[in-house]
This record gives C-alpha cells, sequence and structure tokens, in this order.
C-alpha cells in the first residue's frame, strides 16, 4: 500500500468516525505515522482529502458493480431485485467506512458549497439506483414486475433497503435479521 492509500484509508476512517469537522490534520498524522506535511503534499488541504475519498469510493463502486453484473445471471427481474438487495448489503458491510461516510449529514452541508462532491455523492447513489431500476426493467419485460415508474419504485426501493443498512451501520437494529421481510416487501411493490 502507498504512503496516498494509507492515508486515504485512514482519512475515510476518520471522517466516518468523527465527521468532517471533527477529522484534524492532526490526527490523521498520528494514525498513520506520516507527517502532516506529506498528507498535504498529497492533499491541499482537507476539502481535497475528502473529495479524493469520494473518488476513490466511486471507483470502487464501479468495480464491485461491474465484478456484480459480470458474475451474476438473473432468469427475472424479479430474482435481480433479490440479488441487487443482497449486493447492497454486502456492499455496506465490506465498505463499511464508506456507507458510515456516505451517512453522515456532514457530507451533504460540504455538498451543498463544493459541487465537485456533490457530482460525486449524486454518481454514486445513481449507481447504485440504478442497479434497482435495471431489475424493474428486465422484470417489466419478463413480466414477473408489474408496469410501475421504474426510476421512481426504484428509488423508493433503494430507499428501503439503505434504511436497514443504516439501521446496521448505526447498531440499532442487524439488518440480516430483515433481509427476509426485505424481500419480500420488494416483491409486494413490484410483483402484478
Amino acid at each position: 500500500m502507498t504512503r496516498k492509500q494509507a492515508i486515504l484509508q485512514a482519512a475515510t476512517r476518520l471522517f466516518s468516525e468523527k465527521g468532517f469537522k471533527d477529522t484534524s490534520m492532526a490526527r490523521l498524522s498520528k494514525i498513520t505515522g506520516v507527517a502532516q506535511g506529506t498528507i498535504f503534499y498529497h492533499f491541499k488541504n482537507k476539502e481535497e482529502l475528502f473529495i479524493s475519498i469520494l473518488e476513490d469510493f466511486r471507483k470502487s463502486i464501479i468495480n464491485e458493480i461491474d465484478r456484480y453484473t459480470k458474475e451474476n445471471k438473473f432468469d427475472t427481474g424479479l430474482d435481480m431485485i433479490e440479488g441487487a438487495v443482497a449486493f447492497y448489503l454486502y456492499l455496506a458491510g465490506a465498505m463499511e467506512d464508506r456507507f458510515l461516510l456516505l451517512h453522515r449529514h456532514e457530507a451533504y452541508e460540504f455538498a451543498k458549497i463544493n459541487p465537485v462532491c456533490r457530482d460525486l455523492l449524486e454518481f454514486i447513489y445513481g449507481c447504485l439506483i440504478n442497479i434497482f431500476e435495471q431489475a424493474i426493467l428486465l422484470g417489466q419485460k419478463d413480466g414477473t414486475i408489474a408496469d410501475v415508474p421504474a426510476k421512481k419504485i426504484a428509488l423508493l426501493i433503494f430507499t428501503m433497503v439503505d434504511g436497514v443498512v443504516r439501521f446496521s451501520t448505526y447498531e440499532l437494529y442487524d439488518a440480516g435479521t430483515l433481509y427476509d421481510e426485505l424481500i419480500n416487501s420488494c416483491r409486494k411493490i413490484l410483483q402484478k
């Protein structure tokens, strides 16, 4: 792992745990064992570091989605919805720090004043929602999903799944125990 990657990894963890405002470059320096000057060599300021984390997350999401779509073929759109739910729960667990970062309010406050941050957040969410939308469109084509507005229903299903993930992220409830209910709810929303 390069020094820059180590900084990004530690900063992701700090931003997700402490938030943007309460993460200091001094603390990041102490955790990584890298001088603050070296951190500022790689990233001009804390804002650029945060943007770099989101950019890295964007690349990771693209790679994971590509891998997911290559490894999984579904017979029906309804099967694909179930797969998308499982995939999202997997991602949230595998990328826990990054999802916690997405669930922090500060990221959206920063996005209000930084268009690059906003674009990255929109892209990340857009990729994730697109998986559900594609499943709905496939299901409408193969007859397993009712004629519903695909984009809107994809947003609603994504919101429901992400809400379960947030329970787990904040250690309020184990998302895995709600899996069957989540799948049944999706079926009720989508079936003819």
